[in-house]
């Protein structure tokens, strides 16, 4: 049957014979690589303490029990003249069981710079996340701060939102003097 296969697509016997030996060598060694990875491969349960599986008891950090609640998340400053003050306040209350600190607070752009509490802030105790818009910059507002801190709430985003318009602009026009000195005659 070899033969017939060969004469019917013009390849002579000893082609034949190396084809059907590299796709033998081939599948041997395919067969080969696969057993020796399964070989190699440990075997695993969850609780070999190598940290994968189900959880023990004894890896597991507690949750933190500080927590923040903000009296709001979005400061609206409505219409706003170029130039004017760009200040705003979100207040919080630390409502959990532990001090809250705060690890860093980070404005969206170099235009919205917050200001964080540096100091814990103590259960049942209030503070200020106070941020600042630089209002030179014309047209909508619309940015947010992040804050990071170890409130079991996990990350907080502000935003603040409005639209700054151009400052009118003046424009000094010249006064009609009145000429000084004596009158000048024509003659004629």
């Amino acid at each position: 049957m070899l033969y017939l296969y060969g004469t019917i697509y013009g390849i002579n016997l000893q082609q034949q014979k190396n084809i059907i030996m590299k796709k033998l060598i081939l599948t041997l060694g395919l067969v080969a690589g696969l057993s020796a990875l399964t070989i190699a491969q440990e075997v695993h349960n969850a609780n070999d303490g190598h940290g994968h599986g189900a959880a023990t008891t004894d890896n597991v950090q507690p949750t933190s029990l500080a927590d923040i609640k903000l009296d709001k998340t979005t400061h609206d400053y409505g219409n706003l003249k170029q130039g004017d003050n760009g200040e705003c306040e979100f207040k919080f209350v630390n409502n959990g069981k532990e001090p809250l600190v705060i690890t860093n607070c980070m404005g969206s752009c170099g235009c919205t710079v917050p200001q964080c509490p540096k100091e814990p802030i103590l259960p049942g105790k209030s503070g200020i996340i106070k941020v600042k818009y630089d209002t030179q910059r014309v047209g909508g507002i619309y940015k947010t701060v992040t804050v990071n801190s170890n409130a079991k709430s996990g990350t907080q985003t502000l935003t603040i939102k409005g639209n700054i318009e151009a400052k009118p602009v003046d424009v000094a026009f010249p006064e009609n003097q009145t000429p000084t000195g004596a009158p000048v005659e024509k003659k004629g």
